[in-house]
């Protein structure tokens, strides 16, 4: 295994530039997340440097730029506004968050992240774009979001609107009218957010004052931040820690999925992680941002000529000369402005596709995304995606087992739609109504466990058949319940006294069967590897019990 994943030289004019353009992009955008999540436009910066250089040179998609992130941002200002009186809490949290994500690369677990269902992904991904909005919202009229989180801003926004500060307001209208109204032709040559920054950083000094800045910023390189826990705050930070891990797993893997389908290569998901985690415990090493795979620096990185992990290195190369040599500018950047620029970084990250399509979607996919969107504002990211999960689980299990009951079938005659050939349906249509067959087709699991004996119990005149003749010869998988299920059918033709005929178990079915002690509660030849053999002795068993009810007749 090489050491830098995708290193490759051949290529390096267009990693050149596209790592230039991307950082290009991603100034403003790790300011103003530096700024929203309470840490300082410096962290932001910090962040996108060591995210960005130790993702591109230790992760798995090579094409991929890292750095701060809106979801990542929004954990942060939380964690932030817990600790505000302890900030080395918050950056521990981050290194541990850090170590967690290269633990769940190690483990293998990248290649599970991808199979959490849609919705799950839609929900939380469009609470993240609201809180970000909110958060904003009031700094975009020249007030700071209330530090108690988003219910207490969203509280406090009628207030902010109704005494604005007319100079950060109209800095603010310009950062959204730029972002949203610049022509794409242009929007090629100047990034919208970076011109957006410089008109505004402009319209600020000279015309516009009274609109509150960023302030002093650092201009050399950043020192190490000791980390530090104690007792009363371990539970909390390792909590934060889980959520960052989690979320900036699936935020990066969902940008290692565009960044395939874009340049036509597949990604190695546990070796992202390793490098995400890596990244974000250096830059919480040294007071920066947590970060994740940032889908917007990453896309146009990709459409400018990058391809391998130098474009991602360049670009921190790029964004560490502008920290040590340029740093000082960006004291003067007004607040507002990066707030009109994370405005349209929420609305982008809120999930239109799928809002689009609500009212013709699947009413469970619907329920479970507005449950979890609701979730992820109202209360916390890891409970939303959690709730999510269970919701988005507990339905599917419901429609696999209304499916797999849909492939119960009881058959006790001749009939055309039946699976019989010509010669079987002869054998049961000789023996009508003394031979009944329940045929499976498809998996057997927990879900449906239960209702195929509710449904065999159903059946008119159960009692009266002589012989049940259950066929598995089409069912691939079966799980312990299902298995038990199988054992409540043979107690129940036993209770009856009947006999039970199993067919074609598969060797994963047979091995489960068996190990659960079902198969013994069978004779030894009660069990056949073709159904017109268990059918043939359905009937001869058929036949000897009649005369042995005819012959106990006769004696009375």
């Amino acid at each position: 295994m090489p050491l830098i994943h995708g290193l490759s030289f051949k290529n390096l004019r267009g990693d050149v530039y596209g790592g230039l353009v991307a950082a290009v992009v991603a100034l403003p955008l790790a300011l103003a997340f530096g700024v929203a999540s309470g840490a300082g436009a410096i962290a932001g910066l910090y962040g996108a440097i060591f995210v960005g250089l130790f993702a591109a040179l230790f992760g798995g998609t090579p094409a991929q730029v890292s750095g701060p992130t809106g979801p990542m941002t929004v954990v942060m200002a939380g964690l932030i506004a817990q600790f505000w009186q302890e900030p080395s809490l918050v950056f521990t949290a981050v290194i541990l968050g850090g170590g967690l994500q290269i633990l769940l690369g190690l483990s293998g677990v990248g290649q599970y992240i991808a199979l959490i269902p849609y919705p799950v992904i839609s929900g939380f991904m469009s609470g993240i774009g609201a809180i970000i909005i909110i958060l904003q919202a009031g700094t975009l009229v020249g007030h700071a979001a209330h530090s108690e989180g988003v219910l207490a801003t969203l509280a406090m926004l009628p207030s902010f609107f109704a005494d604005p500060v007319v100079d950060a307001l109209v800095l603010g209208v310009v950062s959204l009218a730029i972002v949203y109204g610049m022509p794409e032709r242009v929007g090629k040559i100047v990034p919208p957010p970076l011109l957006a920054l410089l008109v505004g950083t402009v319209l600020g000094v000279f015309v516009f004052p009274g609109a509150p800045v960023i302030g002093p910023i650092p201009t050399s390189f950043p020192m190490p931040v000791l980390p530090s826990l104690h007792l009363d705050a371990v539970k909390m930070v390792i909590e934060e820690a889980i959520v960052l891990a989690v979320l900036g797993s699936i935020d990066s893997l969902l940008t290692s999925l565009v960044c395939d389908n874009m340049t036509r290569t597949r990604h190695d998901s546990n070796r992202e992680l390793i490098g995400q985690g890596i990244g974000n415990a250096v830059a919480g090493l040294f007071g920066g941002l947590p970060g994740a795979g940032a889908t917007m620096r990453s896309v146009i990185n990709i459409r400018t000529g990058g391809r391998t992990p130098i474009s991602g290195v360049f670009h921190a190369i790029v964004l560490l000369a502008v920290l040590l040599g340029l740093g000082s500018l960006a004291e003067r950047i007004p607040l507002a402005v990066l707030a009109g620029i994370l405005v349209k970084v929420g609305v982008d990250i809120i999930d239109w596709r799928f809002l689009k399509h609500v009212l013709q979607a699947p009413r469970a996919d619907v329920t479970i995304m507005l449950v979890v969107c609701a979730m992820t504002i109202l209360a916390d990211l890891i409970m939303a995606v959690a709730v999510g999960l269970v919701l988005a689980s507990v339905l599917f299990v419901k429609r696999m087992a209304d499916l797999e009951l849909m492939n119960l079938r009881v058959i006790t005659g001749q009939t055309g739609e039946s699976p019989l050939t010509e010669e079987e349906a002869q054998v049961l249509g000789r023996h009508e109504g003394k031979i009944i067959l329940i045929h499976i087709d498809g998996p057997m699991s927990f879900g449906s466990a239960k209702n195929m004996v509710r449904r065999l119990e159903g059946v008119a005149r159960w009692g009266s058949f002589r012989v049940v003749v259950l066929d598995l010869s089409d069912v691939p998988a079966i799980d312990g319940t299902a298995a038990l299920a199988v054992e409540d059918m043979i107690r129940m033709a036993q209770a009856h006294h009947q006999h039970l005929v199993l067919v074609g178990m598969q060797p994963v079915v047979t091995k489960v069967l068996e190990g659960l002690g079902v198969v013994q509660l069978l004779p030894p030849d009660h069990h056949h590897a073709r159904r017109l053999d268990a059918l043939r002795q359905a009937a001869q068993l058929a036949e000897s019990t009649l005369e042995r009810a005819h012959s106990a007749l006769a004696q009375r």
